[in-house]
């Protein structure tokens, strides 16, 4: 509780700094709260925060993480497997299919939409392993309490990956680890713990942005967690990062906004429109891309009018993608553009 208490007190602190100098990720941050607004908290604030909140975080043990496994053979009712012989024997594992781990983000559970879309998306596409991940510290109150908890989701996470190569032979070449929103840094942190750029392929779906540092790699997901690591960017500079995190990074309609969200005040809206995006990849692998000079003109959606041969959330693209792309879309579904 005591943990709780200090968040609450920090988070209340009043900023020092001005209203027109703010800018959310560099300066300080907008802290997303449950009611759909914001509070704004500068960067030195932020670090005490996080820094008192570490210390604690070690002293408490509600980090609990449980993991559910979806077949062909059980697509629709997760079989929960530990890491032990019998729970991981006595499930439909089979170290011959293609292992996707799925992590969702604040406030979720492994049954949200977001889970069940992926999950079906993927087996629809063939024989795989989806093993959806549940955080229950997601579901803290405080915003600030759930970051605390990413690197430690993120470390069972990874421990759980190692255990299933080295006790039942999953294969690293075949493992794709997709997160959401806070949920990507976790599986960041998944890819830091397996190490040595083992784990094959990450993909963040607009990775969270308040309370990580884009100066701080180590500290958030990035193109060194796996051997590929794609980010989808959908709502940039609000609740997800504008800058380019993954080795391939993709702006849909630029990045910030989405068609077909409207005014979207909390950008919930656009945030989540990278998991229907990236369903829909990996179903229809229709969103066509053009390949840009840079992020800066990803968002200005200053990169001309050529198509590229790189769709955004191919399963190749670990294999032939490197840098920022935008990526047209259409205001509802299907999505996806292509020439």
């Amino acid at each position: 509780m005591k943990v709780f208490l200090v968040l609450a007190a920090l988070l209340a602190a009043v900023s020092a700094l001005p209203i027109e100098e703010r800018v959310n990720g560099e300066n300080g941050w907008f802290i997303p709260k449950l009611d759909g607004s914001f509070e704004w908290m500068d960067m030195q604030d932020a670090e005490d925060l996080m820094a008192n909140g570490a210390q604690m975080e070690g002293r408490i043990s509600t980090n609990a993480v449980n993991f559910y496994l979806y077949t062909k053979s059980n697509p629709t009712a997760g079989k929960e497997i530990k890491a032990k012989s019998g729970s991981v024997e006595d499930s439909h594992f089979n170290k011959d299919h293609g292992t996707r781990f799925v992590i969702h983000g604040w406030t979720q559970k492994y049954t949200d939409d977001m889970n069940t879309r992926i999950t079906k998306a993927w087996l629809s596409k063939g024989d795989y392993n989806v093993i959806v991940v549940d955080w229950a510290r997601a579901r803290s109150v405080d915003y600030a309490s759930s970051v605390l908890a990413v690197p430690g989701a993120g470390g069972k996470v990874g421990e759980m990956i190692k255990y299933l190569h080295d006790s039942h032979g999953l294969d690293y070449d075949s493992l794709e680890v997709i997160g959401h929103s806070l949920g990507a840094h976790v599986a960041g942190y998944a890819g830091k713990t397996v190490g040595d750029q083992r784990v094959h392929t990450i993909v963040g779906l607009d990775p969270a942005l308040p309370l990580f540092s884009y100066d701080k790699p180590s500290k958030r997901l990035s193109t060194d967690d796996a051997h590929y690591v794609e980010s989808i960017q959908t709502n940039g500079g609000k609740l997800g990062f504008l800058k380019p995190i993954g080795k391939g990074a993709f702006y849909p309609n630029g990045g910030k906004s989405q068609p077909g969200c409207g005014l979207d005040a909390t950008g919930s809206c656009s945030h989540g429109r990278s998991v229907l995006y990236y369903a829909e990849a990996v179903t229809e692998d229709n969103f066509g891309s053009i390949k840009c000079h840079d992020y800066e003109d990803a968002v200005a959606k200053n990169c001309g009018s050529t198509y590229s041969s790189v769709r955004m959330g191919a399963i190749t693209n670990a294999y032939m993608v490197d840098g920022d792309f935008y990526v047209p879309v259409n205001s509802e579904a299907p999505f996806g553009k292509i020439e």
